[in-house]
């Protein structure tokens, strides 16, 4: 992104956020974020909030709406769409926060606007970007505890109840710095940060995946960021860089090997998929 492109708003990080951009702006949004962390951890403290509103309210979320007022919504089919979509709002904007779900309000889009919502990254993946984007710039502080530091990998299982091993990845050519602990909404996930001899870095995102998270080994390109995706073992991994997919995929593969094996009955990932 260029000096002079504009600033997005807070309605379009707040779209990027739930999954609501198409593929153009959802990179523009990257781009800028990874150029300005400022914002980039605005980002990630409204994901926070978010998330926790979804861990509090995840019953009434699953709760169905009442008769009376979804006939009160649904009755006059003649009032204007803004009015009827107001009043979903109103309705809905609960179980939206709470379900993590993006609700369409019917923006002259029609399917192909539908598919784009769908296509969107995972709420997870989209915090491993953030996460990245916002931690990987730094000079002075780019992790919580450093790598030399016995505990790490003891203290970092602790508090996100995942196994979290120290990958190594010098046989790729990249160093481990350290790692550091991430909100993530019911329990928090972790980062670890890897550099090579050019000062190229790349993370690792490791969380504790919800029941329906899919296994599949997947590749995602947010604008110059790539990212490795997938879920084993009891846990979610998240391997972001802006390295080409080539390479990426040697670290996905190598972190891949290491971790930890998967329990009975736990499917099993392929990497490069």
């Amino acid at each position: 992104m260029t000096a002079s492109s504009p600033r997005p708003d807070d309605t379009v990080l707040g779209a990027w956020l739930d999954g609501e951009l198409d593929a153009a702006e959802h990179a523009r949004v990257i781009a800028w974020m990874a150029e300005h962390p400022e914002d980039a951890s605005r980002v990630q403290a409204w994901a926070a909030d978010r998330d926790a509103l979804r861990g509090h309210f995840a019953g009434v979320a699953d709760e169905p709406v009442p008769a009376a007022l979804a006939r009160t919504v649904w009755r006059r089919p003649q009032r204007a769409a803004w009015a009827r979509a107001a009043m979903a709002a109103g309705l809905f904007a609960a179980g939206a926060l709470a379900g993590g779900g993006t609700v369409w309000w019917g923006r002259g889009e029609g399917a192909a606007g539908i598919a784009q919502m769908q296509a969107a990254p995972a709420p997870w993946v989209q915090r491993a970007a953030l996460a990245h984007g916002v931690y990987v710039p730094e000079r002075r502080h780019p992790v919580e505890v450093r790598a030399q530091e016995e505990h790490l990998a003891r203290w970092l299982t602790r508090r996100t109840t995942i196994p979290v091993k120290l990958f190594d990845l010098r046989d790729q050519g990249f160093e481990l710095i350290g790692g550091r602990l991430l909100p993530d909404g019911a329990s928090p996930s972790a980062q670890l940060m890897y550099q090579d001899d050019a000062g190229q870095r790349v993370t690792v995102y490791l969380r504790k995946p919800d029941a329906d998270t899919p296994a599949a080994f997947r590749y995602e390109r947010q604008g110059a960021l790539g990212l490795f995706y997938w879920v084993e073992a009891g846990a979610g991994y998240a391997l972001a860089g802006t390295l080409p997919r080539e390479r990426l995929l040697s670290l996905a593969e190598a972190i891949h090997r290491q971790q930890p094996a998967p329990t009975a009955g736990t499917p099993a990932s392929t990497p490069g998929q």
